[in-house]
């Protein structure tokens, strides 16, 4: 049986060459990656003194309550950061959570590029897009991804208790 490719017909150095070649490339076609940090952040929530007052009804956290640093390998190109919440172990539905992007935090990349996020995201159940990242023939890598989060909803009509929810952020390629 005679094959017609002509990579067999070639000297072995050509077939190192290339095999060397395909080596190179497949250490630069990793996943993307994001790694998040900061604190628990407790809401604090003054006590009512006075009959027929409400809470102020807005709550929002520092400017960096969550340090996000993401990386987008060469072959991706660009990626998108998502978020959603989850209950830990209660949440009531009037409460909404939100998060924004407050800066483009620290990156060696030149042609990279950071956009959207910077008007608070309603967080639900299911992921909604934050912000996107895009790197032009570089490895995209940001760190210190500065993320502020907002509690809304605080009325004295939810029943008095703990409530505790978990944000997730998640990075997934266009």
């Amino acid at each position: 049986m005679k094959s017609n490719s002509h990579f067999f017909e070639k000297s072995p150095l050509t077939k190192y060459f290339y095999i060397v070649i395909l080596l190179v490339f497949s250490q630069y076609h990793k996943a993307q990656t994001l790694t998040v940090t900061g604190t628990s952040w407790a809401v604090p929530i003054t006590t009512i003194t006075e009959a027929g007052t409400n809470y102020s009804g807005t709550y929002q956290s520092a400017a960096n309550q969550v340090l996000l640093a993401a990386s987008v390998p060469i072959l991706l190109g660009s990626a998108k950061v998502s978020v959603h919440y989850q209950a830990n172990p209660t949440w009531h539905n009037s409460l909404v959570l939100s998060a924004r992007r407050t800066g483009n935090g620290t990156t060696v990349c030149v042609l990279c590029t950071i956009t959207g996020g910077t008007n608070y995201q309603t967080l639900t159940l299911t992921d909604v897009e934050l912000f996107r990242i895009a790197a032009v023939l570089a490895l995209g890598s940001y760190s210190n991804i500065p993320i502020q989060l907002q509690l809304s909803g605080v009325s004295v009509t939810i029943p008095a208790t703990t409530y505790n929810s978990r944000v997730v952020f998640t990075i997934s390629a266009l």
